[in-house]
């Protein structure tokens, strides 16, 4: 019954959301509290559901209101321009560049295994390029996606973290079998950076002068935002903003605090008239209320589907469906369907989960459970970033400017085939 209604709710909210009938807050929110309603779960389970589950996003939610608000006032006053002169005047009508640029910064950027510090350091830094350059943003969004979760296979990524805790191995030790693999995925990033950056080129050539000449007058800056430019803070800002991303990557504070402390120190200092700030965050609200609104509301979806145990049983009837005859290949398949699988159940169900349950299938055939680790996070690492049932994705699509939907549409398939790139390359090196 649990499984059944599962995909019910999956099913429906994938065909509101991608028709356009429903935003996804309104899916998040009132499907699964039908289905654990049909379920038989009382309201009092229902309740404790829902606080598990936006206990786990609320952080994300407050994190991303300051830091849109934050990097907003930057571009206010003025910090990104000599940046983003800087490099377009290098790469010049060099789209591959500006692409490759893109991938190298969120592979360095998720260093400190964070998806969400990746995305405030390279969505902010790179998208006035894509604006500027007329390059589509949902670009911006696979890259950054396909490098984060190449890179999140560190032993201090939460997935790793996740299958060496399952697999009862150190997860450094896992990791160092993936090196190979790992340097695989980032060579195959730039690689695709490479092809991208030539389709995109050829679209951005084929616009008309028309479109070329609005592009060029929206340029402009108005004199209200000339008004807010602060070029003698320059060199406070760009220093106390390296100084905010060292603090994230040191994890001197909770990151939603640091981008608290930040807001409030750039507001005081850039814009010191108080009716000046409460303007600036008024200007700064629109861009940040309905994300912050979505993953609220996502908490519901991830409490419920997930404490119910919705999400390991519809789990459990894909991996027993299979033929006796597949089962000793199970880990290859569960690893080559970890992007659809890690997108709809999401990485505490996917490796607490469903991990022992195959580890325990093919155990029989010599395959041990780190080795099904290995496989399985192949494919759930590489397509994290599309996933709704994450919280670093809202703060993706929102630092972006992107539906949802359309970062769906447009990431998912290539992440998909990436990741099952990289399977074939860890099956044919061995290392799984």
């Amino acid at each position: 019954m649990l499984a059944i209604v599962g995909f019910l709710i999956i099913v429906v909210m994938m065909i509101l959301i991608f028709k356009s009938k429903a935003l996804p807050a309104f899916c998040f929110v009132i499907l699964p509290i039908i289905g654990a309603l049909i379920c038989g779960f009382s309201v009092e389970e229902i309740s404790e559901f829902v606080v598990k589950g936006v206990t786990s996003t609320w952080p994300t939610a407050v994190l991303f209101i300051f830091s849109v608000t934050y990097f907003g006032l930057m571009n206010d006053a003025g910090l990104f321009d000599k940046m983003v002169n800087g490099l377009v005047k290098i790469a010049g009508k060099n789209v591959i560049l500006i692409f490759i640029v893109t991938a190298v910064v969120a592979v360095v950027g998720h260093l400190d295994g964070a998806a969400a510090t990746t995305y405030l350091i390279t969505i902010p830094t790179m998208l006035p390029i894509y604006k500027r350059m007329r390059i589509r943003p949902t670009i911006l969004l696979l890259l950054c996606g396909a490098s984060t979760g190449i890179m999140n296979l560190l032993p201090w990524g939460g997935p790793t973290v996740r299958a060496a805790t399952t697999a009862g191995v150190d997860a450094t030790a896992m990791w160092v079998k993936m090196i190979p693999m790992q340097v695989f995925g980032i060579i195959s990033v730039i690689i695709m950076a490479v092809f991208l950056g030539i389709r995109e080129g050829k679209r951005i050539e084929a616009l008309s002068p028309v479109e070329e000449d609005f592009s060029a007058a929206s340029a402009k800056p108005s004199e209200e935002v000339l008004a807010l430019k602060r070029p003698k803070l320059f060199w406070f800002n760009l220093i106390f903003t390296v100084l905010l991303i060292i603090a994230l990557v040191r994890q001197w504070l909770p990151t939603y605090a640091t981008f608290i402390v930040g807001t409030v120190v750039a507001l005081a200092v850039n814009y010191p008239d108080p009716m000046l700030q409460q303007k600036r965050i008024q200007a700064h609200a629109p861009s940040s209320i309905m994300l912050t609104v979505t993953l609220l509301c996502a908490g519901f979806f991830l409490g419920i589907m997930t404490h119910s145990g919705m999400v390991l049983e519809m789990a459990t009837v894909l991996i027993r469906a299979l033929p006796d005859g597949l089962q000793r290949y199970l880990h290859y398949i569960v690893g080559a369907l970890g992007a659809p699988l890690g997108m709809v159940l999401g990485p505490d169900p996917y490796y607490y989960g469903i991990m022992p349950i195959i580890g325990e299938i093919v155990a029989p055939f010599g395959v041990t459970l780190e080795n099904v680790g290995h496989a399985m996070l192949i494919g759930e690492n590489v397509a994290l970033s599309v996933s709704p049932v994450v919280p670093p994705t809202f703060l993706a699509i929102g630092l972006a400017g992107v539906e949802l939907k359309d970062h769906i549409k447009y990431s998912f398939i290539p992440l998909w085939i990436l990741s099952i790139v990289m399977m074939i390359f860890a099956i044919a090196t061995g290392m799984i």
